[in-house]
């Protein structure tokens, strides 16, 4: 390179280096001027303290905080915020569990996918000895792999409580079920990191206990909810029904056969259960009737939706989770996208409410893309309830009625009790 060149370089990148400051100089002077604005003083600032305690209006929200140096339960109250050390817990070993977990999760789908061939194999071909084996084999390593998935969950929901729900209650006080007729306190679970993966309301020791000995789990001691952020609890919590829903009905979205993937039978008894609760004022969108353009216009014209198919996760690109529809996936980035404003979702639907191990920290999930209600999100449902893991048809039954059959009318912590009933929703 020549001295000139060199000497022209200098300049462009002085010249470059100018109009940055010049333009971060009008980016400051238009955030004053806004501020200066009635009403906008506080305008791009981060909230204060005072301002997001109300967040705890419904219930203690923790905040756990996973790090190198140290790991945290930062509670927060009405009446202030409260650090509870997790001495025992640390990052090396939640990333540990966390792959564990998924390992686990894994091991089922996959299967899953191999009984699903089997079964394809066995039912479009003359029958063989061959099918007849591999079809016996699927089924055997299905039923082996659940087994060791349950195992490994009880072995994580003890370490849980052990090294995080366990001094987390014990700070709030929470030492025992309530007495029968009393309410359970409300817990607001808000985790960061690989924790996001995790299903923490169910931590906890869930053999039976001793006789005398208080129960160990966190859902025989409190509701367990969960929030991305404290803003956005705090938003959500905020009195008012959103607008546009002058005769508001119930958007039924129920796939029992979907290409590609097993049958879910449950879904037609979830879908029998809120037709019936919801017979006249519900929208059914069932089989192929249930595309990505038919659930998108229906989720801006129904204030309550129920979501009743398989979920799909995407754990280098969590954005790319969601919903597998008749035709396509209606993924996080398709929801957020959205403009509709509603009031209660049900996502019976496994991994909505799982992250991805890229942005472990952001939240990016189905159910916080519907619940999100921080402006930069315009999709916004208030209260989503959503099914972390496959359950059992009895459970299914049970967990919608108790969470639809006020109508989904009822108020927000009567919602939380009624999930609270099915281990599997969060």
């Amino acid at each position: 390179m020549t001295a000139q060149s060199s000497d022209g370089a200098a300049r462009r990148a002085a010249r470059a280096d100018e109009r940055r400051m010049a333009l971060a100089r009008e980016w400051d002077e238009l955030v004053e001027r806004v501020r200066g604005t009635s009403g906008f003083e506080d305008f791009l600032r981060p909230p204060g303290l005072d301002d997001l305690l109300p967040a705890a209006r419904g219930g203690p929200v923790v905040l756990v905080n996973i790090s190198r140096w140290r790991c945290d339960a930062v509670i927060v109250t009405l009446r202030g915020v409260r650090v509870t050390p997790l001495g025992d817990l640390t990052s090396a070993e939640v990333q540990q569990r966390a792959e564990g977990y998924l390992a686990l999760l894994r091991a089922v789908e996959q299967a899953v996918r191999e009984l699903l061939l089997a079964r394809r194999a066995f039912e479009n071909s003359a029958p063989t000895l061959e099918a007849t084996r591999r079809h016996s084999a699927a089924s055997r390593a299905l039923r082996q792999a659940r087994d060791t998935m349950e195992s490994g969950l009880t072995d994580l929901a003890a370490w849980m409580g052990d090294r995080i729900t366990g001094p987390v209650l014990e700070t709030l006080g929470i030492h025992d079920a309530p007495a029968p007729g009393e309410a359970y306190p409300r817990v607001w679970w808000c985790p960061t990191g690989l924790l996001n993966l995790l299903p923490l309301h169910a931590a906890g020791h869930h053999s039976p206990a001793p006789a005398g000995v208080a129960p160990r789990t966190v859902i025989d001691r409190a509701v367990s909810s969960y929030t991305p952020t404290l803003r956005a609890l705090l938003e959500a919590s905020r009195p008012g029904r959103p607008p546009g829903h002058g005769d508001p009905r119930m958007l039924v979205v129920a796939l029992a056969e979907t290409p590609g993937e097993l049958p879910l039978p449950a879904v037609n008894t979830e879908r029998d259960l809120l037709t019936g609760l919801f017979a006249d004022r519900h929208t059914l969108l069932e089989g192929r009737a249930a595309t990505w353009d038919a659930v998108r216009a229906g989720l801006a014209r129904h204030p309550w939706v129920h979501f009743s198919c398989h979920g799909d996760q995407d754990l280098s690109d969590p954005s790319r989770g969601g919903l597998l529809l008749s035709d396509r996936v209606l993924t996080v980035q398709d929801v957020a996208a959205g403009h509709h404003r509603g009031e209660f979702a049900f996502l019976s639907a496994c991994k909505t409410a799982t992250g991805g191990l890229t942005l472990t920290d952001e939240v990016i999930t189905l159910a916080a893309a519907l619940h999100d209600p921080v402006h930069r999100i315009p999709a916004r449902h208030r209260h989503p309830v959503v099914r972390l893991r496959p359950v059992g048809r009895g459970r299914v039954r049970h967990g919608v009625r108790g969470a639809h059959g006020g109508r989904a009318l009822l108020p927000g912590p009567v919602r939380a009790r009624a999930a609270h009933r099915d281990p599997a929703a969060a």
